[in-house]
């Protein structure tokens, strides 16, 4: 994609449940309640995802994830990365977490595997467990949550582009939104390849709202 456009990807914060208390829901019993499929229907679904996810060089874990979690603390992380250190890091972060949920199927109410999450994306431990361990990035995470609620967006993954002149994405991937001042609007014609959507699309999980900055 660098060879039609000069970009910036930046993974904002959204959760998909943010009444999810410590210790979060069985994942199965969560999907079930939410979608009102069978259990049979989510497995199917979820066997899907993994397959897609293999496409594009994530390897789930063979059992799928165990649980369903609160992810504040993991967008307080991000927060941090991408205003003190840059978006090139956050990414890493963002994958290494994404990797830790899906692949390892660990969880994410764990400090210790948040930390490993940071470690293993070249990031300073120290300073992420001086931020779990405090309120930094609260308001900051809650106030960029309820600023892309107020502009409409309930799921994900939202994919927001925004730069000086229109850019247009494939009409298979999800909707892509364009922002204009405080307004978000669909663009009625779409031209870039699905594939070159995929780093956006892997937000969708750990529930982001992802800006293609150009």
């Amino acid at each position: 994609m660098r060879d039609q456009a000069d970009f910036l990807v930046h993974y904002r914060a959204f959760q998909l449940n943010p009444q999810m208390p410590l210790g979060g829901q069985d994942a199965m019993e969560h999907l079930t309640q939410k979608y009102g499929l069978s259990l049979t229907q989510v497995q199917s679904n979820q066997a899907q995802i993994r397959a897609r996810a293999k496409e594009v060089g994530f390897d789930f874990h063979p059992e799928g994830r165990k649980r369903v979690y609160n992810t504040f603390q993991c967008h307080r992380l991000l927060y941090w990365v991408a205003h003190e250190i840059g978006l090139a890091q956050q990414a890493s972060l963002k994958k290494e977490l994404l990797n830790t949920y899906f692949c390892l199927a660990l969880s994410i109410d764990d400090v210790k595997n948040i930390l490993d999450a940071v470690y293993r994306a070249g990031l300073d431990i120290k300073r992420a467990q001086e931020i779990i361990s405090s309120y930094e990035f609260t308001e900051e995470v809650k106030a960029e949550e309820n600023f892309y609620k107020n502009l409409g967006i309930h799921s994900v993954p939202p994919n927001i582009v925004t730069g000086k002149q229109d850019r247009y994405v494939s009409p298979q991937t999800q909707p892509i939104l364009f922002v204009s001042g405080s307004r978000l609007t669909r663009p009625k014609f779409m031209s870039w390849s699905t594939s070159s959507c995929r780093m956006a699309a892997r937000g969708r999980s750990m529930g982001s709202a992802t800006v293609l900055a150009l």
